[in-house]
């Protein structure tokens, strides 16, 4: 069974390789949906890893994920584990701040172009 959140991604990892054959990244998505946030934290394993090579911090993304549990040593573990990921416009990229000193130099009078015309055809 599918399930799937929506919030901003708090934090993402480095891929682990655990064996030849297994590799899991983990990441951390921020819900806002009752009265605390809640940090929800998910995986992503093998061919799916690539899933999580353009998302950055602090973008909002929609996850679809399922929910695994198994067993060892009598103790029982779960884990979210993520299979679809859309990235939202939430704070993607922030824009970048013009300053004075970024803007081009303006062109002098005598490099302005000539004078125009007032024959405007429309």
């Amino acid at each position: 069974m599918a399930y799937e959140l929506t919030g901003k991604v708090k934090l993402v990892q480095d891929a682990k390789t655990i064996s030849d054959k297994f590799t899991v990244r983990e990441f951390v998505v921020t819900v806002e949906e009752g009265n605390y946030p809640q940090d929800i934290a998910l995986q992503v394993v093998n061919d799916k890893v690539s899933l999580l090579d353009n998302v950055q911090e602090g973008q909002e993304v929609t996850v679809t994920f399922d929910i695994r549990g198994r067993e060892y040593n009598g103790r029982y573990f779960n884990n979210l584990q993520a299979w679809k990921m859309t990235v939202g416009e939430g704070a993607a990229a922030p824009a970048p701040v013009v300053t004075a000193d970024d803007r081009p130099p303006l062109p002098a009078d005598s490099e302005a172009p000539g004078e125009l015309d007032d024959d405007i055809p429309f």
